[in-house]
């Protein structure tokens, strides 16, 4: 099981992967980052997702499945696993794509994995994938 350093590390093994950080979206701080950052400083990158992040998270529109859970055994929508209603926010640029996975912890978590890919190299639907393997791996 990987910890932060080691996860942002596998994270930047994906094609097309520019920069990648974990960060708590609560206080917009970066926890760890590596690489590049779409604005050349990676704590105003953490505090700038960290807006998309909060308001995905905290907002009833992104959330309505949670309002009404379906009953035991009616699968995935009915599983009420603690984990955050949002998955993970996607955000297309002309030149690359941001990924932020959200993380479920064991304590009350606010923290998300924020990867950066450029557009014509990454592979938007491998980050997906392998983001969410990252996520549910990740000790902290």
């Amino acid at each position: 099981m990987p910890g932060i350093d080691e996860c942002l590390v596998e994270a930047m093994a994906l094609p097309g992967a520019r920069g990648a950080a974990l960060v708590d979206w609560t206080s917009g701080l970066a926890l760890g980052t590596i690489g590049e950052s779409p604005v050349g400083d990676h704590e105003t990158s953490a505090a700038e997702a960290a807006e998309l992040a909060r308001a995905a998270a905290e907002y009833e529109s992104f959330t309505p499945a949670m309002a009404a859970p379906s009953p035991a055994g009616a699968g995935p929508e009915g599983d009420d696993d603690g984990g955050a209603p949002v998955e993970d926010l996607i955000v297309t640029t002309r030149t690359g794509y941001h990924v932020l996975r959200f993380v479920t912890t064991n304590f009350d978590s606010s923290l998300f994995l924020h990867l950066w890919l450029d557009r014509t190299t990454g592979n938007l639907a491998l980050a997906r994938l392998r983001l969410r393997d990252l996520a549910e791996r990740l000790v902290l």
